[in-house]
């Protein structure tokens, strides 16, 4: 059998491209987590949002950063049918309109990443690295609205202007490397992602400059001057989507990832246990005193930092069972946390006998959830 010629113009034709091979070969591209919104293991909408600093409510990873205001909106993880190859955004719909803005007033999403994340950006030194930010947005109007770098650990930020359409489209944004202020080598915050919606006058009053590393130690007004409100009106609503930070001057494709290796990134800060059913088990506890009942929680992952505890508010949500009298609980507690797991307590009026074995069970379905929170 004859070997068949490859052409001049075949070769042109499938010659390897920095997109062909980001595609196939290139991975652990994206620093951002969750940034298809896949995830949303706290709740998939949360309304009435705005009062103050919101922070984690919905989609993983994403932080709504809000200094009180007049302004309401909620925020969900909606469906996405009209972009190719994205099921999910962050959906922020504003619900109460704000026009007289205090100064002190802010909204903005922030993505916030650990500093030992960090370190290939070789941030404060000769050799620091340029980065690019890319997402997907649709807005019901035209606004101007600011994609920001902010560094933590030396108080220095990079901001600057996009401008939306009632289109989904992909905003690629290239921020220089920064030669001053190296990140810190750990699991604290050191820098954020964010995009500023809405912002009084304390951070918009400054002199905008594109893509300059700052100080900030003085003031914050430079952070957002010149920026749209999203709060201008209650038709106002901003979907985001493919949010990615890589090294380099230009955004590739954005990486999907499979949803269980999310997951696993997710429950670094946030693992949390809802039920399905009236049968959720979630610990194996034993018998301590008449009224106390002890047990281990092991996570899946090593999460950040030792963990909240929190869990739904009607402690009715949870059952101790046993093969005698099943016990109300009357608090959950921990008893000692680490990185890895919590010696979980589950208090109750009596009835328990010491060194029996209690099974807990979440049995509300529509409410019932506990968590263990190390987010930044």
């Amino acid at each position: 059998m004859a070997l068949s010629t490859i052409g001049t113009n075949q070769i042109a034709s499938e010659a390897v491209t920095v997109p062909k091979v980001a595609d196939q070969v290139l991975s652990n591209r994206n620093i951002v987590i969750n940034g298809a919104m896949n995830l949303s293991q706290r709740s998939v909408s949360v309304t009435g949002l705005g009062d103050d600093d919101e922070e984690y409510v919905t989609v993983d990873r994403m932080r709504h950063t809000a200094a009180a205001s007049a302004g309401r909106f909620t925020s969900a993880q909606t469906a996405v049918s009209d972009l190719p190859g994205f099921l999910n955004c962050l959906h922020l719909d504003c619900t109460t309109a704000d026009t007289s803005i205090a100064s002190s007033e802010l909204l903005a999403l922030e993505h916030r990443i650990e500093g030992q994340n960090l370190q290939q950006l070789k941030k404060g030194t000769s050799s620091a690295e340029s980065v690019t930010v890319s997402f997907y947005m649709k807005t019901n109007a035209a606004f101007v609205f600011m994609c920001v770098l902010n560094d933590f650990d030396n108080n220095r930020v990079n901001t600057q202007k996009f401008t939306t359409t009632t289109d989904w489209t992909r905003h690629s944004i290239t921020f220089v490397g920064d030669t001053s202020g190296a990140l810190g080598d750990d699991a604290n915050n050191s820098l954020s992602v964010s995009i500023y919606l809405h912002a009084g006058s304390n951070h918009t009053g400054g002199t905008y400059v594109a893509n300059t590393w700052q100080s900030r130690a003085s003031s914050d007004n430079m952070i957002a001057p010149g920026i749209s409100s999203f709060y201008s009106s209650t038709n106002n609503d901003v979907k985001l989507t493919g949010l990615q930070m890589e090294i380099g001057t230009s955004a590739t494709p954005f990486e999907h990832e499979d949803v269980g290796t999310t997951l696993r990134k997710c429950q670094r800060y946030l693992y949390r246990l809802e039920t399905e059913s009236t049968s959720g088990a979630f610990a194996n506890l034993t018998g301590w005193s008449a009224d106390a009942t002890f047990g281990p929680i092991l996570y899946p992952v090593e999460m950040r930092s030792a963990p909240a505890l929190s869990y739904g508010a009607a402690l009715n949500d949870f059952l101790i069972l046993s093969a005698g009298t099943n016990p109300l609980p009357t608090a959950i507690l921990s008893n000692g946390s680490s990185k890895r797991m919590m010696e979980l307590s589950i208090l109750s009026t009596g009835n328990v006998v010491t060194g029996r074995s209690y099974w807990s069970r979440i049995s509300d379905v529509t409410n019932g959830f506990i968590q263990w929170d190390a987010e930044l």
